[in-house]
């Protein structure tokens, strides 16, 4: 979809009959056969509903990924090969392809292993430092592995772009969640292999900042980071409390976390006496970055604009959310929406050269299915 954001014209093969096992994960659904999960990652995408298990389906898939720029699957590691569709097939076509594999667990024993955010989550270590103290292990409120490792893959499809652009080949890239979910652990999977300890969770708060973390105040719950000591004692202004500045045991941060027992009850009892919106405005005049925890949808209205509006070819006027980024110069192209099953599937075979009847055929054997059918 980011690719598709960026200017691509992405082609989503997909199984007749079901399509993309997303569409069906509701509700939410904007309407009977549309699931609000699909909506949220499928944005102008063309989909062509193409049956795999059969030769001819196959041999179209071979033709379509042999006239990319860049091919992307997220089978089990082996399946693309069964199918006749992995690298070594396509490049035997055009060397130039840019063939990127998604796995869950990427070159690991079992290879076949499926990868799904959830497990991965609790297999890399994040839900281990996810939730509070004495809580149980927790997962992330989205699927942020799935996420991440979306957005790997984009960078890592571009780098072999221009590499080719420079006068390379194609390339094969392999992008697996597992991976993507331990280079995300960044200072805490460091702190780990430097202390030589599992790191401990920490519910809101930061193992090596302090305070960095949620407040309750009189009306809701906000959250503050005062990341150095100048912004420490910033939030002291702030509080008129300089004389938490001036003690030792928070001076610094180092002793701050050493202490953070002592300090954050402190904290915590003077943030009770205001409301959210008081702290936001005082904190902000003082420079110390502070944030109002908001609801999703509080969150989209306040960023507006946030959300882009596209037609749907059955569920009408729906709002989604917008790309993340911006150009002043090239601009983006408008979001288009996300496809019915099999909506380009007469329309992207017409462009590799199958004529009416040949589709026809396909229509009728069930190789391929289409929108109308």
């Amino acid at each position: 979809m980011v690719l598709a954001d960026l200017g691509a014209d992405v082609v989503k093969v997909e199984r007749p009959g079901q399509g993309d096992e997303t569409r069906s994960w509701g509700p939410p659904y904007a309407s009977e056969d549309v699931a609000a999960y699909f909506l949220a990652v499928n944005r102008s995408k063309r989909s062509v509903a193409l049956d795999l298990k059969q030769p001819e389906g196959r041999a179209l898939a071979l033709d379509l990924c042999a006239r990319a720029d860049v091919v992307i699957e997220n089978f089990r590691p082996g399946t693309a090969a069964r199918l006749g569709l992995d690298a070594a097939a396509v490049h035997a076509r055009d060397p130039r392809v840019v063939y990127c594999s998604i796995t869950g667990f990427g070159e690991r024993e079992p290879l076949d292993r499926p990868g799904y955010d959830f497990v991965v989550q609790g297999e890399s270590g994040l839900m281990a430092i996810t939730g509070e103290p004495d809580g149980p292990p927790t997962k992330v409120g989205v699927a942020l592995i799935d996420v991440v490792t979306g957005l790997n893959a984009v960078v890592a499809i571009l780098a072999a772009l221009r590499r080719r652009e420079l006068g390379g080949s194609g390339e094969r890239v392999s992008i697996s969640l597992l991976d993507s979910a331990l280079a995300a652990l960044v200072n805490v999977a460091q702190n780990a292999l430097v202390g030589g300890e599992e790191p401990p969770r920490y519910g809101n708060a930061h193992p090596s900042i302090v305070p960095y973390e949620v407040f309750a105040t009189a009306d809701g719950w906000i959250t503050v980071a005062a990341a150095n000591d100048g912004l420490y004692r910033r939030l002291c202004e702030a509080l008129d409390r300089t004389e938490l500045a001036a003690d030792e045991r928070f001076a610094t941060n180092a002793a701050r976390v050493r202490n953070r027992e002592e300090l954050l009850p402190v904290l915590r009892k003077i943030f009770l006496t205001r409301p959210s919106d008081d702290w936001v405005v005082a904190l902000e005049a003082a420079g110390v970055p502070v944030g109002k925890i908001r609801g999703v949808l509080e969150a989209l209205r306040a960023a507006a604009p946030a959300t882009v509006q596209v037609t749907h070819p059955s569920a009408g006027e729906l709002e989604l959310v917008a790309p993340p980024f911006a150009f002043e110069f090239a601009g983006l192209r408008r979001a288009g929406p996300p496809p019915l099953l099999g909506q380009h599937t007469r329309e992207v075979l017409t462009e590799i050269g199958i004529d009416e009847q040949r589709l026809a055929g396909l229509v009728e054997r069930g190789v391929v299915a289409t929108a109308e059918t």
